[in-house]
């Protein structure tokens, strides 16, 4: 489901099991100085809401933001009810990357989202999956200021992550869902966590025996216009584990759930229909 693991602003190192973020790689009027990302230094709260406020794409590094700075500006972002969510924060780093939401972006995992549920719905395991949606979630026993991060669209297995105040299980499955408008592609990144091979006879130290993200399946989805009507052109169906999401071995009539080349042309339909030539 997804986080952009790749650019390191992955989610929390525990989140829900499957997890949908997204991100169009728009540019934009601010520097870009890594990965095509817009990156500015932050100064105050203020100036930071500014920027935002003039930003044409849907992402924003911030750098040289202290776990104080943080939480300053995540009671100034409540205080002014801004829809806009932090991706990912890292006290240790101390940068800070934030998700504005544009019709493109919400479309590219609402929609798949959607789609998701519609086969929980079909396999008879809607009643097991519990959508946590863009609820914060911050280090184990952490507080304002410290790490944390919001998806888009997240979720996980009921009941073994299903009461209130229990902490969610590792992610398990991550999907970057993403349209890059150099190439007027809709991509689509299936990440999946791996425990890190260590040499044998080497000490086992808690950052080697902490699982890494590993891109399993990469979709490419391209546009033809010179076909009537607009066709679209996917490579391949994409496949999630069902053991991976529910973190259990599928019963009878359960399995992996499988997102047809159909499926897949419909949904990159409805994200074209968000893009601004």
């Amino acid at each position: 489901m997804a986080s952009n693991a790749s650019r390191s602003t992955a989610s929390p190192s525990a989140s829900a099991s499957s997890t949908v973020l997204s991100t169009s790689t728009i540019p934009t009027s601010v520097e870009s100085k890594q990965d095509d990302f817009p990156t500015v230094r932050f100064t105050n709260v203020q100036h930071l809401f500014d920027v935002i406020n003039c930003t044409t794409g849907d992402f924003l590094a911030v750098t040289h933001v202290s776990p104080n700075n943080f939480a300053k500006i995540e009671r100034e972002r409540d205080k002014r009810r801004r829809k806009f969510r932090f991706r990912r924060y890292s006290s240790t780093s101390q940068i800070l990357h934030i998700t504005i939401p544009t019709y493109l972006s919400e479309t590219l995992h609402l929609e798949f989202n959607a789609l998701y549920q519609k086969k929980t719905d079909r396999m008879g395991v809607w009643n097991n999956w519990r959508t946590i949606g863009a609820a914060t979630r911050r280090a184990q026993g952490g507080h304002p200021g410290g790490d944390s991060g919001e998806g888009d669209s997240t979720g996980g297995p009921r009941p073994e992550r299903g009461f209130a105040g229990n902490w969610p299980t590792l992610v398990q499955i991550v999907l970057l869902a993403k349209f890059e408008h150099t190439s007027r592609a809709t991509i689509l990144e299936k990440w999946e966590e791996e425990a890190r091979s260590t040499r044998p006879g080497a000490t086992t130290t808690r950052h080697a025996a902490a699982p890494c993200p590993v891109l399993r399946q990469t979709i490419t989805i391209t546009r033809d216009t010179t076909t009537d009507p607009v066709s679209y052109n996917v490579r391949g169906a994409l496949v999630f584990g069902f053991r991976l999401l529910f973190l259990r071995d599928p019963g009878p009539g359960e399995g992996d759930f499988v997102f047809s080349v159909q499926e897949l042309e419909h949904y990159a339909e409805v994200v074209w229909e968000q893009v601004e030539d």
